[in-house]
């Protein structure tokens, strides 16, 4: 508490000398009294009073005022600050710091777990990898959580009338921590941005995401510049994720995910719903894609990363290329070596659909790639020597 009230200290020395200064001298003489004398009452009730005032930063002037100002007042809390103040210290906590800060009293966890503080911490650490599809699990996570608590109450209501008599009951129904539990439970709290990251932080909620290069930890190379959808959890202790993919007739597990193999869904499209290809008619050579593929009928599409090639007919050069103009596209997958039978395929444009065998795979919907981020986290997965 020590370090953290020094912290603040600090923290408003500098907001009173950068910020208040130029709203002129009486605003920045009246933060600057009010939080000197909030500081000065704060360790006055503790044994940290005359550390306080022998820091470093204190001149003689400021050590004189603190101690008549610790003489004449007392009783003062952190929620005596000014709002605005309040709210500048709490935007620069962390979120562990916040939640400590949340478990002092009823009025600091109302200011302390308001969304607008919590949205920041969101958007820094999840905000790339949390997607609409995983909104959506979320909201649906919330509705079963509060339906098993709902439930639970009542089972439990149920045995307490079996257990006790009438007067006993209702002396119970009575009681201050029933009414405290039917608060817990109310489902505007328990749905916060707060919980919803307590929630990935813990690991307590699984999300739906995508992973590149699938089980390559566990020496499947066959997966290589590969995205699969899969259901991951969060480990705070390994800073890595672990990952349900859906499978036929088994569930298949892959821990220790680093973030950079972590992406969230691009399309809505299920893992087992052919994608509807809205960009044939604009392929080119040199185009980017990504193509779902599957092993058989009963297995999910995973998002292969291939690039638009030449048609055996053209020279390859720019200035006399007609490829885009025939209705027979070649895509490339330059991971494996040439002459692979996983090397090229090719797709009609016009009449597009799964297209493969049980043998090869099948093939299903393309979507082109138009953002340089996306090309180069591919490009940076590229293994070091070809495939067969």
């Amino acid at each position: 508490m020590l370090v953290f009230l020094i912290s603040c200290f600090s923290f408003i020395l500098l907001v009173s000398k950068s910020f208040f200064k130029p709203m002129g001298g009486f605003s920045n003489v009246w933060l600057s009294e009010e939080l000197v004398k909030f500081l000065a009452l704060w360790f006055s009730k503790g044994r940290n009073a005359i550390s306080f005032l022998n820091l470093p930063l204190m001149t003689d002037h400021v050590k004189s005022k603190l101690e008549n100002v610790v003489e004449k007042e007392e009783g003062v809390s952190l929620l005596d600050l000014p709002d605005l103040t309040l709210e500048c210290i709490f935007e620069r906590l962390p979120p562990n710091g916040l939640c400590n800060i949340a478990a002092v009293c009823s009025s600091l966890r109302e200011k302390c777990t308001s969304d607008h503080l919590w949205e920041k911490h969101m958007k820094e650490k999840w905000g790339e990898l949390i997607g609409s599809a995983a909104y959506k699990e979320w909201q649906c996570y919330i509705v079963s959580r509060n339906k098993a608590s709902i439930l639970e109450k009542s089972r439990k209501k149920r045995d307490l009338y079996g257990k006790f008599s009438k007067i006993r009951k209702l002396l119970c129904n009575r009681s201050k921590g029933n009414e405290d539990d039917s608060k817990v439970g109310n489902s505007s709290e328990m749905s916060s941005i707060m919980d919803w990251y307590i929630s990935l932080e813990t690991g307590k909620f699984w999300f739906p995401a995508q992973v590149f290069n699938r089980e390559v930890q566990n020496g499947h190379v066959g997966f290589m510049l590969s995205c699969y959808d899969a259901e991951v959890s969060y480990d705070s202790r390994t800073n890595t994720f672990s990952a349900r993919y859906p499978s036929y007739g088994r569930r298949i597990i892959e821990d220790d995910i680093e973030w950079n193999r972590l992406r969230a869904p691009t399309v809505d499209t299920l893992p087992y719903v052919l994608h509807v290809s809205d960009c044939l008619d604009d392929l080119k050579p040199d185009d980017h894609i990504e193509i779902q593929w599957r092993k058989s009928k009963e297995f999910a599409y995973g998002w292969w990363y291939g690039v638009v090639g030449h048609l055996e007919f053209c020279s390859g050069s720019k200035l006399n290329c007609h490829c885009h103009a025939s209705e027979i596209v070649l895509l490339e997958f330059k991971q494996y070596t040439p002459g692979s039978r996983w090397r090229q395929t090719v797709i009609n444009r016009k009449d597009h659909r799964e297209v493969g065998n049980e043998g090869d795979g099948f093939y299903g919907g393309i979507r082109k790639l138009y953002s340089d981020k996306e090309t180069s986290l591919w490009n940076s997965l590229l293994p070091n020597n070809t495939l067969e």
